[in-house]
């Protein structure tokens, strides 16, 4: 269900990301409240996410080197997620809503094929591993059809912890927060909050046994 007032810590997070189609419907975005997908500002970000994705996923210059091409990445990374930390890597192709609602920590790794519809926040922590083909999705709909008919959609925030392995080929629901230092079968479906130290398997994804816990560094 949508929420039904703005969300102020995530308006006060927004002010400190980059590249944000600021405006009345990106505030009830981001506070998981209907809104309008076809504001026009909301409209030119994701026109302005596509350019990123096009040129992020077709940019291999002819001279470039292992080290070169990591650097380039890694500058249009920094120039166009919402946060970036240390030495993130992530092969292309990608594909955002926004981009700019995307923050990752440090060492994050992609492998190929990474979906992130980002219209409410995605927050990973450090040291965090996907397989190929993850999607996280923060967008919803309602179930009833006049909403979907009007154009209007929610959206809630996703979390990832510190120290997880995303399996290749998984699906993130809207909402969820996954806890730290998790592991995540390949092809699982999250739907709801998985504890830390866990691993969760299947669609939907279940905590199948715990692993001892490592100290924060």
């Amino acid at each position: 269900m949508a929420s039904t007032e703005k969300d102020v810590e995530a308006i006060e997070t927004a002010k400190s990301l980059k590249n944000i189609p600021w405006c009345e419907d990106y505030e009830k975005m981001i506070s998981g409240m209907m809104y309008n997908a076809q504001a026009p500002p909301l409209v030119q970000g994701r026109f302005k996410a596509r350019q990123f994705m096009h040129r992020y996923n077709t940019h291999f210059p002819p001279d470039a080197t292992v080290e070169s091409l990591t650097q380039d990445r890694e500058a249009m990374l920094r120039e166009n997620f919402g946060g970036v930390g240390k030495s993130p890597f992530v092969e292309p192709p990608v594909y955002f809503d926004f981009v700019g609602n995307v923050r990752v920590g440090d060492e994050f790794y992609a492998n190929f094929g990474l979906i992130i519809l980002d219209c409410a926040h995605v927050t990973i922590g450090n040291r965090v591993m996907f397989g190929p083909s993850v999607s996280i999705y923060t967008a919803t709909h309602e179930t009833g059809v006049q909403s979907r008919r009007d154009g209007l959609e929610y959206a809630r925030p996703v979390v990832i912890g510190d120290d997880c392995w995303i399996g290749g080929g998984t699906s993130i629901m809207p909402g969820v927060k996954i806890g730290k230092g998790c592991t995540i079968g390949a092809a699982s479906v999250v739907t709801k909050d998985i504890e830390d130290w866990s691993v969760a398997v299947g669609s939907p994804a279940r905590v199948v046994r715990n692993v001892d816990p490592v100290p924060d560094v």
